[in-house]
């Protein structure tokens, strides 16, 4: 006997180290981009942000945040919507990010094993259509109020990323991501995404339990990792 009033052991939570390294656009590059400084003049080429705003009105903002520490227990992703972020000031901050995990498939088909089969060997290059099976076999293939499906990434996917200076983080379409984040009690922001990013193209991710936002469901994950702790040494 356990001991507790229901008769069901607690299931221990735990809290994961995650070390910041420095962006580069090699280390960040199946995130998205990292976009330095240009000469005036300079003709657009592959060097700048790539982006997929046309699906509505772009809007972009300063955004102020305050409180946000290196510490996180979730992660969300925009879905057919590039987003650029970067430091007003151009003091430090932190991005933990995971890969891009929605699975593309024929909308008429939703999430049928043919359709997901089929789907998979078009994701990453065919590099995990093996893995996408396996998920959608145990479940895990999460459907969102904006019509696409998409595999919640572990807590061991997540990487940090710490970005300062004259320079900005472009993430791709579906790219997961918490932050920013900073030590400093408050920072300003350049946010470039849709109006209406954060109402049509967004998915939530609290981990150990999968949170749609848009959605208002939940899985029946128990919640096995409190926080993810940012380590700047």
């Amino acid at each position: 006997m356990d001991g507790s009033a229901g008769g069901r052991q607690q299931q221990k939570k735990k809290v994961i180290s995650l070390k910041a390294i420095d962006a580069t656009p090699d280390n960040f590059r199946e995130y998205g981009q990292l976009v330095g400084a240009s000469p005036d003049g300079a003709r657009y080429g592959p060097l700048d942000a790539q982006l997929q705003l046309n699906l509505g009105t772009p809007r972009f903002y300063i955004m102020n945040l305050t409180g946000r520490t290196l510490r996180f227990n979730s992660i969300t992703h925009h879905a057919s919507v590039t987003q650029c972020l970067g430091s007003v000031g151009g003091q430090p901050w932190y991005l933990g990010v995971a890969r891009p995990s929605i699975v593309k498939t024929n909308e008429s088909d939703g999430c049928k094993e043919d359709s997901i089969h089929n789907a998979a060997k078009d994701n990453d290059d065919n590099e995990n259509s093996d893995e996408f099976m396996n998920q959608f076999h145990m479940g895990k293939i999460v459907h969102s109020k904006a019509g696409h499906y998409y595999i919640p990434p572990a807590p061991e996917d997540v990487k940090v990323f710490r970005v300062q200076g004259s320079q900005f983080l472009k993430l791709n379409v579906g790219t997961w991501h918490a932050g920013p984040l900073f030590k400093d009690a408050s920072m300003d922001f350049y946010n470039l995404e849709l109006s209406d990013t954060n109402i049509y193209y967004l998915a939530d991710l609290s981990f150990g339990r999968s949170i749609d936002r848009s959605q208002n469901s939940r899985s029946a994950i128990a919640p096995v990792v409190s926080a993810l702790v940012i380590c700047c040494c």
